[in-house]
C-alpha cells in the first residue's frame, strides 16, 4: 500500500492519522505543507481550491480528513 499523509504538525487531525497509522505499523510517507508550495498546490487541486488537511493518499486516490474510521476501513481492504 503507497500512503502518503499532506498535513502540518500544528493540525490536531494530522497528529492524529499519524499516530493512527503508526500504531498499526503502516508505513507512510508524511509531507508537511506548511512551506512547501508544491504540497500546497497539489492539496489545493485535489480539494478544488482548499487547503484540507490531512490530505491522504492511499495508492493513488485522495481522501480529505478521512478520519479514523475511514481509514480503518481502507486499510482492512489493502489486500
Amino acid at each position: 500500500m503507497d500512503i502518503t499523509v499532506y498535513g502540518a504538525d500544528w493540525c490536531a487531525d494530522c497528529i492524529v492519522v499519524k499516530n493512527f497509522l503508526s500504531s498499526k505499523l503502516v508505513e507512510f510517507e508524511y509531507i508537511i505543507i506548511t512551506d512547501n508550495l508544491k504540497a500546497i498546490s497539489y492539496v489545493e487541486h485535489i480539494n478544488k481550491g482548499k487547503r484540507i488537511i490531512p490530505t491522504v493518499v492511499i495508492n493513488g486516490q485522495a481522501y480529505s480528513n478521512p478520519g479514523i474510521n475511514k481509514l480503518m476501513k481502507l486499510l482492512e481492504n489493502k489486500d
